[in-house]
């Protein structure tokens, strides 16, 4: 896909900023994930659903979190009379928001749910990143059992390996309940405090904010904090610890590959205990690149937050987009869509309307075939067929049409025969069988 910059142009109508067009040639890609997604999904037991790209803003404020980066810098927000409304810019909160609303806490727990769709958020394009992008979302609500979290795992890491993907790693860290939250941000404030002159101006803020914001941060001189600060891990209660030791003995016995990773604890609010990534583990110019394809976890406070009956639930997000691109670095390119064998030439104005009905009887007959109706020089229908690399052509003129016949020609012989026409659907079955 092109997701170069705009470059100037003679049109002055480009595409927005951040965004790119999906164009035939890699729409394959797109069709190949949804497709493996779609036969995942029906193993695994999950439902799709689709909401709409827009949702009152409070959704997010109140699930994903006011002082989040994607609330506060990175929501498309837009204005219906006194209703503030926003680009949706994850599914999750949506996907909750319509659990609750459409009655689905009576169903039979767990509820399973998937969407595959466009997602929107104003932030800084670049490599990998796209104001307008594809996120496939997977989501299962009603049960707090550590064999949910990691069956969640276990999923995305099949479906990226049924994708063709290899040398992926499980990122993964318990970020706790709400007491441990609370007992973990009084000693890391300790921490940063002692250490704020050194932040950079984004994580000063953040220290007030929303401390945990910090260890995401990208920065040098903050990365290079964050790796002395306390874990996590070790303010973990004991119910906690127990369910995080159960998560880590089920991804052993899957033989998924994983490591622990202290400071990962998303950039959502709604998250609790486990929480993942999954990355490909690779090196680029001789040095280690992560490069993080899935992200998800644990959020068994989000449906009461948006006003549900308390229900536990885990999910995950993969990045459509990434994914792409990873597997044109990986040089696994979907299969190509079946090519016609037989090609519809036709010739008058006689043969034009029988034409275009016979066409429509292969289609019912499921053989695919193609066409230039458009043309009505047989040399340039011919042409068109050549070019196509078709070996058997159908010509269909007026006396033809009249005498109830059709001429067969074989492009690499040279060889013509007359067929009868309302025999030829028989007799290309037969061809084509051989």
């Amino acid at each position: 896909m092109d997701t170069t910059p705009n470059k100037p142009s003679k049109n002055k109508f480009q595409r927005p900023r951040g965004t790119y067009d999906i164009l035939p040639k890699d729409f394959k890609y797109f069709d190949k994930i949804l497709t493996v997604c779609q036969k995942q999904a029906h193993f695994y037991g999950f439902k799709r659903i689709e909401t709409p790209i827009f949702e009152n803003i409070d959704i997010f404020n109140r699930g994903v979190g006011e002082a989040t980066d994607i609330v506060e810098k990175q929501m498309f927000i837009l204005k219906n009379g006194a209703q503030g409304l926003a680009l949706r810019p994850e599914a999750t909160a949506s996907i909750v928001r319509a659990y609750i609303e459409n009655g689905m806490t009576n169903l039979s727990r767990p509820v399973k749910l998937w969407a595959f769709g466009p997602f929107f958020r104003h932030e800084k394009p670049q490599a990998g990143r796209f104001r307008q992008f594809w996120q496939i979302d997977f989501e299962t609500i009603g049960r707090n059992s550590p064999v949910i979290d990691a069956q969640i795992i276990q999923f995305f890491f099949s479906l990226l390996t049924r994708l063709g993907l290899k040398k992926l790693v499980v990122g993964l860290n318990s970020i706790g309940c709400a007491k441990c939250h609370s007992r973990y941000l009084k000693i890391l404030k300790l921490f940063l405090r002692s250490r704020q002159t050194n932040l950079c101006p984004n994580c000063k803020r953040r220290l007030k904010t929303n401390p945990l914001r910090i260890l995401d941060c990208k920065k040098e001189k903050c990365q290079e904090i964050v790796a002395t600060a306390p874990q996590i891990l070790d303010s973990l209660c004991k119910k906690c610890r127990a369910n995080f030791k159960e998560v880590l003995e089920l991804l052993d016995s899957l033989n998924i590959p994983y490591r622990l990773d202290p400071f990962l604890v998303r950039g959502l609010d709604y998250y609790n205990r486990t929480v993942f990534e999954i990355f490909l583990d690779q090196e680029k110019d001789g040095q280690k690149s992560q490069i993080a394809l899935v992200g998800g976890g644990r959020y068994d406070n989000l449906i009461s937050a948006l006003g549900g009956i308390p229900t536990p639930a885990c999910g995950g997000a993969a990045g459509v987009e990434r994914i792409i691109n990873v597997l044109k670095e990986q040089e696994i390119v979907p299969p190509e869509e079946k090519k016609p064998n037989v090609f519809l030439a036709q010739l008058g104005e006689t043969a034009k309307p029988r034409a275009l009905n016979l066409f429509e009887e292969f289609r019912k007959a499921n053989i695919l075939i193609a066409e230039d109706f458009s043309r009505d020089s047989l040399k340039a229908q011919l042409g068109r067929a050549d070019r196509l690399g078709i070996k058997y052509v159908l010509i269909l003129g007026q006396k033809e049409v009249i005498e109830n016949q059709i001429i067969l020609r074989n492009m690499e012989t040279k060889e013509q025969k007359t067929l009868k026409l309302d025999q030829i659907i028989k007799e290309i079955k037969k061809i084509l069988n051989k």
